[in-house]
């Protein structure tokens, strides 16, 4: 099963999503790959921690190589890591992806990750974080991906910018990915408390969105979290918050 992690605004939460998606996997048993396509490389510094500044390989030698025609071209598997985690790997971000994307786009490789994903057939789930653009890298993932998962922060820019977003990968799937879902509106820094949240959350339900059940609550245990470079499950399985992130895993793994 491949996911992306989906939303052309930034700060909704998308590689905190996707790292403790894939972490609570992991821990569950399930060989899971992160794949982090953002040059920013929050996803990377999350899960690798310092190790994370010392890589010789990452996501842009992958599609460095794709530009040039080579006799034995590595494998996908030869641009992955381990973790600290037991089942847990990332694909590092790069900064290099702004760079190469011109050369990428004109050379039409935007199958290049979808056939490297699948010839990676070791693992359970892969978890593919975007940046905060619909550019190459995040047409890539939505390409490559069976289910979308759609962070969304409960504000009225967020509202607004969420019908264009669903429109794109509509177009993706028809276009491009016949396969592709999306799985559900994650809604995320969510305050039960404040009026304006759950009245934009109760509209967009009665609007018949796929918004999910499970919410994801603002805590500076998030902060923390990414500090100490250990995902929820691993820091502070019995907090709220990671009890938030194992019933969303729950809710979209139907378990």
């Amino acid at each position: 099963m491949h996911r992306v992690v989906f939303n052309q605004k930034g700060g909704v939460g998308k590689s905190t999503i996707a790292c403790n998606l894939a972490a609570i996997s992991a821990a569950n048993g399930y060989r899971t790959l992160l794949v982090d396509l953002d040059t920013q490389g929050n996803s990377t510094q999350y899960l690798l921690g310092k190790q994370a500044t010392e890589l010789d390989s990452h996501i842009g030698h992958f599609f460095e190589q794709t530009l040039s025609f080579s006799l034995h071209p590595k494998g996908p598997e030869e641009f992955i890591h381990s973790t600290a985690f037991e089942n847990l790997y990332v694909m590092p971000a790069s900064p290099d992806l702004d760079v190469l994307q011109s050369k990428l786009e004109s050379r039409h490789k935007i199958y290049k990750l979808r056939d490297a994903l699948d010839a990676l057939e070791d693992y359970d789930y892969v978890y593919i974080d975007t940046p905060p653009a619909l550019n190459f890298f995040t047409r890539a993932a939505l390409i490559s991906a069976h289910r979308c998962l759609i962070p969304f922060d409960c504000d009225d820019f967020s509202r607004k910018a969420l019908y264009s977003l669903l429109d794109s990968v509509q177009e993706i799937k028809m276009d491009h990915n016949e396969a592709l879902e999306i799985e559900g509106i994650i809604v995320n820094q969510f305050q039960p408390r404040a009026n304006l949240p759950t009245k934009l959350v109760n509209e967009l339900i009665s609007e018949g969105l796929p918004v999910l059940t499970s919410r994801i609550s603002s805590s500076v245990k998030i902060r923390e979290s990414h500090n100490q470079s250990k995902p929820l499950i691993h820091m502070a399985p019995k907090h709220k918050l990671s009890e938030e992130f194992i019933r969303l895993s729950e809710e979209i793994n139907n378990l």
